[in-house]
This record gives C-alpha cells, structure tokens and sequence, in this order.
C-alpha cells in the first residue's frame, strides 16, 4: 500500500466523493498518523512473514519483528482519519466505478478501512501465538452464522462514533452504510450462530483459538414467500464480493475420494487413484472487544488447477465434459446442507464434512510441525492442540487424523489412536434420531476406502473394550450392549471378536461339562482296578485312552461347532438390513470429551442417547449450557436498552461481565426505570412495525403485543401448536361483540420467521399454513389490530437483530425433551422478552434464573413423553373438544382452498408415519390455551408486565457466551488467554 495522504479539507473537484472532498494528497491530513502506523506496520509485515500464510511451505522462516502493544496504541483513529480512510479505498480498492458513491460503494470503502485495522491486530495476534508456543484451540463446525461483519467489528474496536460521523460528512449515515451489507450465508440456525458468539467470546477473552469451516456460495437458500408458501433461490451474498476475507491462494491442501488402498511389503497403506481437488484457504478476522485480539476464521473453497479443465472437449463443443472436473470441486461448496434423498446428494454432502475436516487437520498438523520445529514430539500434540467438533458433521476428523499420523508422518496404529483420543472432542446437539449421523458403509467405502478401514479398526477396538467391561459369560447382555454402541451397525463382529467369544464359550462348557465327564472317567477307572486287582490288561488301557483321546476331540470339535452357531445366532444380522457407520457413536469412542449443551439436555444424553457410553466412560461426559454474545445480541442491536442497563447499574463493564445485569433485580420496581424501559421498548416496537411494512405490506401497530416465534421450521418446535392457537383466538373473536372482544383479548400482532428445509414437506406445509392464517384474518375489518399474523421472510441474523429487542412475548414451545437449549430463548430474555415455553432445552435453566413468576409455562415434561406417545398408541389419548373444534375450523376453508388435510391428518389416528402426533399437539393444547389467558392478564397490568421483562433481563447474566467459554477452555480444551503484550 502505497503511503500517500489525503487532505479532508475543502476543494472543488467532480469527486463520486462530492464537491467538498478533493482527491489530492497532501502530507499534512489528520489521517498521517494513522495511515502511517498501517503502512509502516505494512511494510514490516512484508518484510517477515505473514502470520497466517501456508505454514507448511514456509518452515524455515523465523519471527523477526512481532508486532507490539506500543506499535498498535499509538494513535487513535478520529473521524476525519477516518473519513480520508475511507475515501482512499473508495478511490484506489473500488469494487465500483468512480463516477458516484453510493451507499453500496461507501460501504465497501468503509469495511475496506476497517479491515486495514483488523489486518493489524489479526498479524500480532498471529505472531505472538507463534511466539509462545500456545496451546490453541480448533473449532469445527459445519455453519457460522455470523450475520453482518461492519458494526460488530467497528463496535469491538471501540471506534463507532468516528466513523458515525466520518459518513456524516461524506453524505451518508452510518446505519444506511450498515444496512447494504448481506448476511454471511454460512449457516442456518441456532448450530451456526453459536459457534459465531463462541468465536466472539474467545477473541474477547484472549482465548487461542481459530475457527475453521466452509464458503459455501450460495448458503442454505434464499426464502421468498408467495401465495403458494416457501419458495427457494439460491443465496447471492458474493456476488459483490466479500471485503472481510483474504483469499490465502499459497495456503491450499490437497483433498482425495475414491481410488484404492494398496500396502507396501511393510505392511504400510497408501491411498492411490481417485479424484484429486484442492482446498483453498479464505481467511476472515474476527476481532475481540476491547482488546486486540483478533483471531481467524479459516474457510475453505474447493477447486482443481487449470489443467483439469479439458480444452480439448471444449473445442470439440464437449462443453460438459471440458469442464466437469471443475464442477464436480468447485459444487462442493456451492450450497449448505444439500438435499440428500438421492445418492448423488449424499456424495455431495460426505464430500464437504471430509473437505472441512482434511483440510484443517492438515493445516493443523502444519502449524503444529512449524512451531515445534527441530524439537517434534508427536506425542506432545495433544498438549498443543485440540479440536472441537460442532455436532456429529466432523466426525471424520478422528479417522482422517489417524489416518495422516499412521500414512503420512508414520507412526504406529497404537500411537496415531492414543493420540487422536486426546486430541478431539465432541459436542453433541441433538436427541432425535434422524439428527444422529449414519452413512452408508457401502457410500463411505467407494468414497473414502482408507477411512473405512481406519473405522472398522476402531470398532474392534471399541467391541474389545466393551467385552474387558461386560465379560462374556452373558451373551445376550454382550449383544444388546454391542446393538448399541457398536460404530458399524448391521455388520459381521471382526475375527478377532469372534474368535474371542468362541474361545469363552469353549472354556465355559469345559468347565462344566467336559471336566465332569474326564471326573467320571476317572471314578470307573478305579472301580474296575478294585475288581480286577492285578488282572487289568495294559494294553486295553492304552487302548482306551486313545478311544478317550478320539471321543475328546470329537467333544471339542462338537463345542467347538455349537459356539460358532451360537456366536452366529446371537450376534447375527439382518441380510435385508443397510448396513450403515455411526458417526455419534464414532464421536463418543474417538474422543476425551462429550459435552452436551444444557443441563437437561446433558441428563438426557447420559440417561438415554449415550447411556451405555455413559456407563464405560463417565468421566468423558459434562455439561456446556450454551451461551450467545452480549456484544452483538444486546450492546450493539439494542442500543436504547444497552444505554438504561448502563446508567442505572452505574458501568459498562456488564458488556464483559454479564454477571453484573443482576444489578438490575434491586430496581424492578422503580417507576422510573419502568418508564425509561417501556420507552425504550416502544422505540424498539416502532421500528419492528416498520420494518415488518417494509417487508410484507402489513401495517402493524405499535401498541399491541408483539408476540414472537422465530427459529427453524421444524415438527418438534411446534410453530403449528402457536398457529393452532391462533385459529383458536381468531374463532372466538369472531363469535364475539366488538365490545366483548376488547374486553377478553389483549390486542396481538403474532412474529413467526424462519426457515423450512427444502426438502421437509410437513415444514413447508406450516410455513404456508401461516402465511394463509395472516392473509385471512390481517384484512378481517372485524377483527382490525386485535389481531395480526405476520410471516417475516428469510429470517436470518439482521431480521432478527431487528425483531428481537422490540419483542415483548417469545414463544419456545417445543415438545419436552427434544430440543438440545436453544440460543434465541437467551436472546429474547436479554432483551427483556418474557418467555412463554414448555420445561425443555435451556428454557429449564432461564425459568431458573430469572424466576417461576416471570416464565409462562405450561406443558408436558420430558419424563412424561414416552409414556403419552404409549398412550396414544394404544389409542387411550382423548383430545380436548376445543382442539377438535379449531381442525374442524381449518378444514371448513375458511383460511383458503388448500385444505391441510395432510397437517390436520399428522394430528390424528394412533399409529403410522406422519400420523399419531408425535409432537405432541393435541396433548398440549389445552395447557398452552390455558397458559395463553395468563398472558393476557399479566401484560393488561403494565407495571407488573415491565417488572417481568427488567427480571428477565437482569436473570440472563447466566446465558453470556462468555461464561461457555470460560468453561470449555478449563474443563475441556485446557488453554489459557494469550493477551497481548
């Protein structure tokens, strides 16, 4: 970067900039300084090497000149620095023509010069990491849901208001600048947006960690809403490009599927053939608040070198084939969660877990081998890594380590798997079956053949561990034990195994069969020398003996014969089953740690998913409850908010330290912190019904309840049994007077967002359910703003950075039991949301915190589901005449044409799929109903309702990231914060 100047004084010029800012470079400008300490730190950056650059081709090179705490505080940026900053990228890094600056233009300049800071603080973080030899933490995750990068970052380095009013005086507004910047469509839901606070909280507390995950280019999908429901477009979030990443085209790993495994006259494996990609590193910084640190997150693109594209099919107008190679890499990182119904689906979707996970754990095992370098201890990695899978979609990380340790730096089976299960954790986040990952073995075979093999070791090794804890003398037990926890389901036991319980079930009927009759033997033997005294034929002896010998080995044989076809029948399988690799159970077995993410949700994964794990190893299982960023979901989205809790708890620090939000308790009561909070809210109220105009045409009004579900569209969170409610209110509005209704509703505007996945038929028959509720009863004059139902289209993480601080009721409704915590339940609380939920996920732990009185909750409990869904099988459940009476309602057609027989229909009957309620629906209903009037009452009592709300946010001190973060680097990564220095 060149180190020239811009003056921000007066000067008539054509700038896109405007006529008051010329384009002249004069050595004198505000931004001197502070253009001169980037560019300085520029050119000794270029001098040494970039912290973050391929490691594995630059082993030689030393740190020469790290970064400073003095290199990086010597100048704070003010608005006119700011201001010429910006204009300098506008100018000289444009994405856009010269002739204007528009919003979209000024906020590529603007995040372009906010990036120049990062860059700085992202290389010294990088340097001293290096430096000290750390210890350093490696999440994996599938999703990062990180939502818009400009304020967040701006907001963590303190310096908001000068580039506020940096835009002011070069014609825009900082919120208007803000607002051009797409969502990052890297992820779907509460999955990604946790490991986003995570990667929030480690930067804050000085954690060494890294992130690592995939580009996808087209996300999860764009979601429209029409007439006929949820319509899908792909994502288009790079099509401008993206100004926070740093394409790292020197850091790139090579990536293998298919071919064979061949060994060497040593016994040594190697993967040969197949289809060969390249996976490319885009780096992005994520800055810490109130600190310099800023760490990476390193996503991957996938490509093959220009050599694979065939020019001569191409000139031969074989344009399919010219460029297939290509496509067939670069669509691994087209889309998020492709469908995989068809098995070219489920290629597409083992394609990108393995990507991700071979290409970190080599740029791992590079770092690795870099910063220990003459002294390499593989034995050591453990002590300087770890690596955290987010959920099951990493699992093969354990064999594809094992697998570079044993093929590539060649060590031994025994000391690549102790290695490994030091190395790797797991969190798990679900309890549903379908979320548990199986693959085909037959898919895993042809796709990754080496991984295969490294997993059916590691299955023998866990079936002889199960049997040193069970023993053998029960076999049936041994089967139900090995039914469960086995990693390959519906396969032959190994040799090995088989040989084993052979050789007990041999043992165990000699010794109670065979001894007995070498016993009897014996008795006779010395019966007939007292009869025959000396008479007894010593040859006729000898002669027996052998007959002995010979009825022995037939014994033996015939034992031996009878174990196998027990063996066989007790551990047999099913010839008509698939025969399918677990990968949860591979996580569990494969790494040191399993977390779950609630404290429910950990007793479930102990008592029931994992319990048979739990008995072998219980010292490998604890709880994680689940945490989000104050800095995003409260600081910087609900500033009115943020501004009250700081005045009256007397500091900002809360912002670092939540626990000091329970300040805020000894003040519930006051009437003026009542009034400042009700204000605030309605500020907050005003611009949701703005923006919900924006988006769908509804006009809303601020004075009704906002009444919010948001989150993904699933059976088991049960958006139907909110919408079931509201036919249920909208029926009994129209039975009414005018009068009659005002007096027994409280006037509602009903929230739902979220998305359905594209292949999930019952979902999208919700989302179109409710989008017909809201365009039947939002043009009812009868019922006017009594009552309004709004679908928010493609919710995602600046929808709801909108929606939530202006939401007063938060619905978190799923059936108990089967949500892992939820993270938007902490949000709304934050806020100061009152919460309306059933005893399931974090929901438990928040009614805790912030008090049985301020929580509407109403419901089943976990420990009652089973013996409910038993009920209803034997078709003892009796439905409740007033959820008779709302299906009834829906199938008159009053919500439209559509019918919904097959969503009424998977509410009814005992038994079959997409029947029985499984969810628990009708079951509920009169419950939430119920729980539903108790609402009404409380918020028609504002002072009480006010009271509710300030609770629930001085009891969400518990749900900081900060804390989760805090706890996983202790318990289970065990590093410590590298500031600084």
């Amino acid at each position: 970067m060149a180190a020239l100047m811009f003056s921000a004084t007066c000067g008539q010029s054509n700038s896109a900039l405007g006529p008051k800012y010329s384009s002249t470079f004069t050595p004198g400008s505000n931004f001197c300084k502070f253009f001169a300490i980037t560019t300085s730190a520029s050119r000794r950056l270029r001098r040494r090497r970039l912290c973050v650059k391929n490691v594995a081709s630059d082993k030689k090179q030393g740190l020469e000149e790290p970064v400073t705490e003095g290199n990086l505080d010597s100048f704070v940026p003010d608005s006119a620095s700011v201001a010429s900053s910006i204009k300098y990228h506008a100018e000289f890094t444009p994405s856009f023509s010269p002739e204007k600056f528009e919003p979209s233009k000024a906020f590529f300049a603007t995040a372009e010069s906010v990036r120049d800071t990062l860059i700085i603080n992202w290389n010294a973080t990088c340097a001293y990491y290096e430096k000290k030899n750390v210890k350093q933490a490696y999440y994996m995750s599938m999703e990062y849901l990180q939502g818009r990068a400009l304020l967040n970052a701006i907001g963590n380095l303190q310096l908001t208001g000068p580039y506020a009013e940096a835009l002011i005086t070069l014609g825009h507004n900082l919120e208007d600048v803000a607002n051009q910047e797409p969502d990052a469509a890297l992820g779907n839901g509460g999955l990604g947006r946790l490991a986003s606070c995570f990667l929030d909280s480690l930067a804050t507390l000085n954690y060494p960690a890294w992130g690592y995950g995939l580009r996808y280019k087209y996300g999860l999908f764009k979601q429209h809403i029409t007439k006929d429901g949820q319509e899908e477009v792909a994502e288009r979030w790079l099509e401008m490009g993206n100004p926070w990443e740093i394409v790292r085209n020197d850091v790139s790993y090579p990536v293998k599927f298919y071919g064979e495994v061949i060994s060497d006259k040593n016994g040594s494996k190697q993967w040969v053939g197949g289809e060969n990609i390249m996976a490319v590193a885009y780096d992005v910084p994520i800055p810490g608040y109130k600190t310099k640190t800023t760490i990476n997150l390193r996503l991957w693109s996938t490509k093959v070198s220009p050599e694979e594209f065939d020019l001569r099919a191409f000139n031969a107008g074989d344009h399919a084939k010219a460029y297939a190679n290509m496509k067939n890499a670069e669509k691994i990182c087209y889309i998020l969660y492709p469908g995989d119904e068809s098995i070219e689906g489920k290629t597409l979707r083992l394609k990108q877990q393995y990507a991700l996970c071979s290409a970190s754990l080599q740029d791992i095992i590079a770092r690795f081998e870099k910063r220990s370098g003459k002294s390499l201890n593989w034995d050591t990695l453990p002590d300087k890594v770890v690596v955290q899978m987010n959920d099951t979609h990493p699992t093969l990380c354990i064999p594809e380590l094992i697998r570079i340790l044993i093929d590539v730096k060649g060590l031994s089976w025994e000391k690549a798997w102790d290695i490994t299960k030091r190395t790797v954790a797991y969190t798990n986040h679900t309890v549903l079956p379908e979320a548990l990952e199986k693959w085909s073995l037959q898919l895993l075979q042809d796709l990754l053949p080496r991984h295969v093999e490294i997993i059916k070791k590691i299955d023998e090794e866990l079936i002889h561990e199960i049997i040193d804890e069970h023993g053998t003398d029960d076999l049936d037990l041994l089967q139900e034990k090995l039914q469960k926890m086995r990693i390959l389901e519906n396969i032959e036991l190994p040799d090995s195994v088989v040989e084993l319980l052979n050789h007990s079930e041999e043992v165990s009927y000699t010794d109670t069969t065979k001894d007995a009759d070498a016993n009897d033997k014996k008795i006779k033997a010395a019966e007939t020398e007292e009869k025959e005294e000396g008479d007894y034929d010593e040859e006729k002896k000898v002669d027996d003996d052998d007959e002995d010998e010979k009825e022995d080995d037939g014994d033996d044989q015939a034992i031996e014969e009878d174990g196998k076809k027990k063996t066989k029948a007790i551990f047999k399988v099913d010839p008509k089953g698939t025969m399918m690799v677990r990968m949860a159970n591979l996580c569990v077995a494969g790494g040191f740690s399993v977390n779950g993410v609630a404290e429910i949700h950990s007793e479930i994964v102990k008592e029931t998913v994992f319990n048979e794990f739990y008995q072998l190893w219980p010292q490998k299982f604890q709880n994680k409850t689940n945490g989000v960023t104050p800095r995003r979901w409260i600081r910087f989205c609900n500033p009115n908010l943020s501004n009250i809790i700081t005045k009256w708890i007397g500091t900002e620090e809360w912002v670092t330290d939540l626990d000091k939000l329970a300040i805020l308790r000894k003040f519930a009561d006051n009437e003026d912190l009542q009034s400042e909070w009700r204000e605030a809210k309605r500020r907050n109220k005003v611009k949701v019904a703005a923006f919900i105009k924006e988006k769908t045409g509804y006009v809303v009004s601020p004075d009704a309840m906002f009444d919010v579900q948001v989150k993904r569209i699933h059976e088991y969170k049960r958006q139907l049994l909110n919408a079931m409610g509201i036919v249920y209110r909208y029926k009994k509005m129209k039975e009414m007077s005018p009068e009659e209704r005002k007096q027994r509703f409280v006037p509602r505007v009903c929230i739902f967002g979220g998305k359905a996945f594209a292949t999930y038929v019952q979902a999208k028959r919700i989302v179109k359910f409710i989008t017909d509720l809201g365009a039947t009863i939002n043009h009812d004059p009868d019922i006017g703003d009594l009552l309004k139902v709004v679908f928010v289209p493609d919710y995602n993480v600046s929808v709801a950075e909108v929606l939530i601080p202006g939401s007063e009721l938060s619905q978190h409704i799923s059936t108990a039991g089967m949500e892992a915590s939820g993270t938007s339940n902490m949000k709304f609380a934050m806020n100061g949301c009152v919460i309306i939920g059933t005893l399931d996920g974090a929901n438990v732990e928040i009614r805790e915190e912030v008090g049985e009185d301020n929580f509407f909750l109403f419901g089943a409990r976990a420990h009652e589901i089973a013996g409910l869904r038993k009920e209803r099988a034997e078709g003892r459940f009796v439905a409740d005449p007033r959820f008779e009476e709302v299906k009834a309602y829906v199938r008159s057609g009053v919500f439209g044409p559509y019918g919904y027989e097959e969503l009424m229909g998977s509410l009814e009957g005992n038994e079959g799929y997409g029947r029985a309620d499984y969810f628990l629906v009708g079951k509920d209903f009169p419950s939430y109903l119920e729980c539903q009037e108790k609402v009404d009452e409380a918020y028609r009592d504002q002072k009480r309702w006010t009271r509710m709300s300030i609770l629930n946010t001085a009891g969400s001190y518990k749900f900081s990231s900060d804390r989760t973060i805090h706890e996983y680097a202790r318990d289970i990564w065990g590093i410590k914060p590298a500031k600084l220095v």
